[in-house]
C-alpha cells in the first residue's frame, strides 16, 4: 500500500471569472521528489498557496489530506503550515539582509538563556550542526546581504530544515541560479530525499525533472492531466500533455 503524505482530492479554486483549479486530484508519496509541470496559468501557484495556508480552506472546495488528516487552514495560515511541517522556497527569497545566516535560520525561534535573552552560543552551535548535517557550505556568521543568490537559497532551505519540515515545496528554485548553483541544489535535494523529506518541485526547466524527480504531475488549464513516474515519460510527452496536442 502506497504511503501518501499528501492527497489532493477534487480541489476546485475559483476567482471572479476564472477557475484556477478545476476538480484536481493527485497524490504525493512520502519521501519522494514530486515534480509539478505546467505552463503559466496552469494552476501551479494556486496549488502552492493552498498547500502552504495562503488560501484558507473556506476559499476552495475539495479536500487536501496531509499525514492522513484533513488539512484545514481557517485563515491566512502560513505559520500554521510551517508548524505542521510544510514550507515553501519561493523565487523571491524572504530573508532579513542585515542579519546573519544563523539569525535568519532561527528568527522567531531563538534559543533562550532562560533569563529572557538570546543564547547566542547555542544559536550558532545549532546553526553549525544543521549546516554540517546537510553539507550546506554557508558561513554561519556572515550577513545574508553578503551572500549570492545560491547561498541565500541555502539559508531559506536551512531555515525550513530547522523548523523540522516534512514537505518542502520549491517554486522555480533555479530561475536565478548559475549552473554550478543548480548542481549544488540538486545535491541538497538528494540528501533531503535520503533523509525522508518530501519535496514538491515546480519548474519550467523540464530537464530538471529528469535530474531529480521520482514522479511528475502535469497541469493544463487548471486541471491535472496525469501523474506519471519520471522514468516512464519523455520531455516531448510532458510538453504534449502541457499544451494538449
Amino acid at each position: 500500500m502506497d504511503d501518501f503524505i499528501i492527497q489532493v482530492k477534487n480541489v476546485t479554486k475559483k476567482f471572479p471569472g476564472v477557475t484556477a483549479l478545476s476538480d484536481i486530484s493527485f497524490n504525493v508519496k512520502r519521501g519522494e521528489i514530486h515534480g509539478i509541470a505546467g505552463e503559466n496559468g496552469a494552476g501551479k501557484s494556486t496549488l502552492v498557496k493552498i498547500l502552504s495556508g495562503v488560501y484558507p480552506v473556506d476559499t476552495y472546495t475539495g479536500q487536501v489530506i496531509y499525514e492522513k488528516e484533513l488539512l484545514r487552514f481557517n485563515h491566512l495560515a502560513v505559520k500554521s503550515a510551517i508548524d505542521k511541517g510544510i514550507a515553501v522556497v519561493y523565487q523571491e527569497l524572504i530573508l532579513v539582509p542585515v542579519m546573519t545566516v544563523g539569525e535568519n535560520i532561527f528568527l522567531g525561534r531563538e534559543p533562550s538563556t532562560g533569563r529572557g535573552s538570546i543564547n547566542w552560543n547555542r544559536l550558532y552551535a545549532d546553526t553549525r550542526k544543521l549546516l554540517k548535517k546537510y553539507n550546506l557550505n554557508i558561513p554561519f556568521s556572515a550577513k545574508v546581504s553578503s551572500l549570492g543568490i545560491g547561498k541565500q537559497q541555502m539559508v531559506v532551505i536551512a531555515k525550513a530544515l530547522a523548523e523540522n519540515v516534512r514537505v518542502l515545496i520549491l517554486d522555480e528554485p533555479t530561475s536565478a541560479l548559475t549552473e554550478s548553483e543548480v548542481d549544488t541544489l540538486m545535491e541538497i535535494l538528494e540528501r533531503l530525499r535520503n533523509d525522508g523529506i518530501t519535496c514538491i518541485y515546480i519548474t519550467h526547466k523540464l530537464n530538471e525533472f529528469f535530474r531529480i524527480t521520482d514522479t511528475i504531475t502535469v497541469f493544463r488549464d487548471g486541471a491535472v492531466v496525469d501523474t506519471v513516474s519520471t522514468k516512464d515519460i519523455t520531455t516531448e510527452k510532458i510538453i504534449s500533455m502541457m499544451v494538449g496536442r
